[in-house]
């Protein structure tokens, strides 16, 4: 198993983030984490990449405790840009080369230039979209286990998602997860293998994509609509 978690809770003074939360992430499937605002899905990303501290609880990352073993086995994307921007994409591309010991090199130069992304350009110059798309090449190009991806195509032009999604598709570890935390349900559905339905800080469900297609006869767009019809 690639994540395991464990009745996790994360309380913000009196209030709960995540109550008791448990989920079991296997490799080999692209995971949609889907949930509506507040609904505890950032809180719970941020303890597994451990920027936040749980209450209580237990995770592991391919057996390891989240720390310092744990973050080797992770590449994640933030909602927002954290590069340096006074940088060009090609000092980034070294930066990721030089901290991370799985990054392929030639793999992000050559996403790069699917992109049209020139790798002289300085980050402060591109788009919001291309930054995005310049930080989601960083991550994907590393051979790790588990990456977590949080709304990786909101800045990005619509006619151009889905080649992004194609390229982390295509540019997956055959054997890792990925986790995918957006609200762009009808964009990314096509690629999703699993689906987590969280809200109030409780896992709603965790099912098969086919399964819950069939199962409310429709898209899972469909399918998240009628679960959250009540909230």
């Amino acid at each position: 198993m690639v994540l395991e978690c464990k009745d996790i809770v994360k309380r913000y003074g009196q209030k709960e983030a995540l109550r008791g939360v448990s989920l079991e992430l296997e490799g080999g499937k692209i995971i949609g984490l889907l949930g509506p605002n507040g609904s505890g899905k950032t809180t719970l990303i941020k303890i597994i990449n451990g920027l936040l501290m749980k209450n209580s609880g237990s995770i592991t990352v391919c057996g390891y405790p989240i720390g310092t073993e744990s973050a080797k086995h992770i590449s994640y994307l933030p909602e927002r840009t954290y590069l340096n921007l006074d940088m060009r994409v090609k000092e980034c591309i070294h930066m990721f080369k030089d901290f991370y010991m799985d990054f392929d090199e030639e793999k992000a130069y050559q996403l790069m230039k699917q992109l049209n992304i020139n790798p002289d350009d300085k980050m402060k110059q591109l788009s919001k979209g291309t930054k995005e798309k310049v930080q989601l090449v960083l991550v994907m190009s590393r051979n790790t286990d588990l990456y977590i991806l949080d709304e990786p195509i909101a800045g990005v032009d619509p006619a151009a998602r889905d080649l992004i999604l194609q390229l982390i598709v295509s540019n997956l570890n055959p054997n890792a997860a990925l986790l995918i935390c957006t609200h762009l349900i009808h964009d990314i559905e096509s690629i999703l293998d699993d689906v987590v339905f969280i809200n109030d800080g409780r896992i709603l469900l965790h099912r098969n994509a086919d399964d819950l297609r069939a199962e409310f006869n429709g898209s899972i767009n469909d399918a998240f609509r009628e679960a959250f019809r009540c909230f």
